[in-house]
C-alpha cells in the first residue's frame, strides 16, 4: 500500500528540505505538512500517515503536547513520531522519548541519518500492521464457522452471555431462536456430504438475509443454526422466526439439488431484566421448544412462554405454527 508521512515544524525552509530528501529516496508516496501541533494533529485524523517528523519547538501547541494527544488516541499510537531537536537538547530529547516519541533527530540534520531513521521506522510500522492484519484474521478465523462464514458455537456462546449482562443492566429484552433443518440427514444420504454442504451454507446466508445487521447468526453445529436477537421481545422474535421458516421454504437449488424444498423447525424464548437465568438455562428453553417443535409434526415454529396458562401447554411452550404451508 502507498505510504505517507507527516513533517510538523513551523519553519517551511525545514519541511521542504525534509521532503526534498526523503523524495530523492522515493520512501513515500504522499507527503503533508503542518506548521504546528494542532495542525498536525488534525491532518493525522483525516488521512492514514505511516511516519511522523514533528519539531519540538513550536506555536500554540509545540511537540511535547502533541506527543500527549496522541497517547489519548490509542488508534494512532503505533504511528512512529520522530521528534526533530537541537544539538544539545538532551533533556527535552529525553522528555520527548518518555512522552511516546520513538526517535529523534538532531537539527541541523544529516541528510544520511534522516533516511536512515526513517526507514527503520517505516520498516517497523510495516510489519506492526502485517502482525496487525494477521491477528484480525486469526480472530476472525477463530470465531467463524469455516463451512458457512456464520460465527461458531464459541463465539456465540459469550456474545450471548453479553447480550443478558446488557440486557440485566439496561433493562432491555433479548430474544434466542434455534433453528434445526428437517430430515437433514436425508439429503446427505441421497445427495452426498459435498451437497448437503451446499444446503447448509444456503441457509446460512438466507438466516443472515433475515436479520438486523446488529443480530447474531451462528452455527450450533451440524444442522443447527441460531440467531442472537438484542432488543427484540418474544412477540418480535416470534415474527422474525416465521418470516426466517418462510424464506428457507422458498430457496431454489439446482443441479443435483433442483427440486428439494427445504423445511425447518424453529424453538424460541425470551429473556428480560427481571429473569435470573445464566446462558445455558437460557439455551435450554429455546432448545426445548426447538424439541416441541420437531416432535410435533416440524416445520414450525415453537415457543417457550413462562406466562402461558396450563390448559395452553403444559410444558410452557407455545406453537405458532402447527402444520406446513
Amino acid at each position: 500500500m502507498p505510504s505517507s508521512a507527516l513533517i510538523i515544524d513551523d519553519s517551511v525552509t525545514v519541511r521542504e528540505q525534509i521532503i526534498r530528501t526523503l523524495e530523492s529516496f522515493n520512501l513515500f508516496s504522499r507527503y503533508y505538512e503542518a506548521e504546528d501541533g494542532l495542525e498536525g494533529f488534525k491532518k493525522l485524523l483525516s488521512a492514514p500517515v505511516d511516519v511522523i517528523l514533528c519539531d519540538l519547538e513550536m506555536p500554540r501547541i509545540d511537540g511535547f503536547k502533541f506527543l500527549n494527544m496522541l497517547k489519548a488516541r490509542p488508534d494512532l499510537q503505533d504511528v512512529p513520531v520522530i521528534i526533530l531537536t537541537g544539538m544539545n537538547d538532551r533533556e527535552r530529547k529525553i522528555k520527548g522519548l518518555e512522552l511516546g516519541a520513538s526517535d529523534y533527530i538532531t537539527k541541523p540534520f544529516d541528510h544520511e541519518e534522516l533516511v536512515a531513521r526513517v526507514r527503520v521506522h517505516l520498516k517497523i510500522k510495516k510489519l506492526q500492521d502485517e502482525l496487525k492484519r494477521s491477528n484480525e484474521l486469526l480472530l476472525e478465523l477463530s470465531n467463524t464457522d469455516h463451512l458457512t462464514g456464520l460465527f461458531n458455537r464459541r463465539y456465540m456462546m459469550e456474545a450471548l452471555e453479553k447480550e443478558m449482562q446488557r440486557s440485566s443492566r439496561k433493562g432491555g429484552s433479548l430474544s434466542l431462536i434455534i433453528l434445526d433443518i428437517d430430515h437433514f440427514k436425508q439429503v446427505n444420504d441421497r445427495f452426498g456430504h459435498l451437497q448437503g454442504d451446499v444446503v447448509l451454507q444456503k441457509v446460512a446466508l438466507q438466516l443472515q438475509k433475515e436479520l438486523r445487521k446488529y443480530d447474531c447468526a451462528a452455527r450450533y453445529g451440524g444442522e443447527e443454526f441460531v440467531a442472537i436477537l438484542p432488543d427484540s421481545t418474544l412477540k418480535d422474535a416470534l415474527l422474525v422466526a416465521e418470516r426466517i421458516r418462510h424464506a428457507l421454504q422458498g430457496i431454489q437449488f439446482y443441479a443435483e439439488l433442483e427440486g428439494i424444498t427445504l423445511t425447518a423447525s424453529l424453538g424460541v424464548a425470551s429473556f428480560s431484566s427481571g429473569q435470573s437465568m445464566g446462558v445455558d438455562s437460557f439455551i435450554k428453553l429455546a432448545d426445548d421448544a426447538l424439541y416441541r417443535a420437531k416432535t410435533t409434526g416440524r416445520n414450525r415454529v415453537v415457543f417457550y412462554d413462562p406466562q402461558s396458562s396450563p390448559d395452553h401447554n403444559n410444558d410452557g411452550s407455545g406453537t405458532t405454527t402447527r402444520s406446513p404451508l
